[in-house]
Order: C-alpha cells, then structure tokens, then sequence
C-alpha cells in the first residue's frame, strides 16, 4: 500500500512538482517503508517550498538516516569480519589475531600479528 502511494505521489510531483501535499505524503511513505534518505530528501524539498513546516521533523529524520548508516556499516563490517575469518581460519589464523593502531602524528594505520 505504501508502495503504491510512492508511486502515486511521484507521478504527481512529475506533473506539478510543486505540490507538497504529494511531498510530504510520499516522505510519510518513505518512513513507513523504512526509507528514512528519501523520506529526509522529500521533506528537505518541502522546507524549501514551506520554510514553516517544523523543524523538529528535519532533525527526526536526519538522526533516522544516521542511525540506518550506522547500522548498515556494522552489518557490513560484520560480514567481512566473517569472510576475513573464513579465508584466515585456512591457515589457522583469525582477525583476532592483528590489532591496528594509528600512529597520532602521522595519522598512519600500524597493523600487527599477535600469535
């Protein structure tokens, strides 16, 4: 259902992009699909157009992104984590096994082999 409003309110903001009734109910959609970039990008558009829509929702939204990305980037470490371990574990080794420091001065990584 929610997909299909997309999909309605798109086709009308093809026809008059300045309706921000269609906006801002596609940007509702947006986050009930759990689309909090696009819902972010339709509402950033509707400020535009009504600089007196609250901001509070601007905040809302911009946290919401964050914390997506956030997520998104441990569930990506986690899966190389995995595929490290699974090539490392061949030669009995795991990412456990090296630690990384950053050097403060020269801002470079140090990666080490603790046995």
């Amino acid at each position: 259902r929610n997909e299909e409003a997309v999909e309605d309110c798109t086709e009308a903001l093809k026809l008059d992009p300045a309706y921000l009734k269609a906006r801002l109910r596609r940007m509702q959609c947006y986050e009930k699909m759990k689309n909090p970039q696009g819902a972010l990008e339709d509402y950033k558009k509707a400020l535009e157009q009504d600089p007196s829509l609250p901001r509070r929702d601007l905040l809302r939204l911009e946290e919401a992104v964050r914390v997506k990305q956030e997520k998104e980037k441990e569930e990506m470490m986690g899966k190389l984590k995995e595929l490290g371990n699974s090539i490392l574990g061949k030669f009995g080794m795991s990412l456990n096994n090296f630690s990384v420091a950053q050097d403060p001065v020269t801002g470079a990584h140090n990666i080490q082999y603790k046995s």
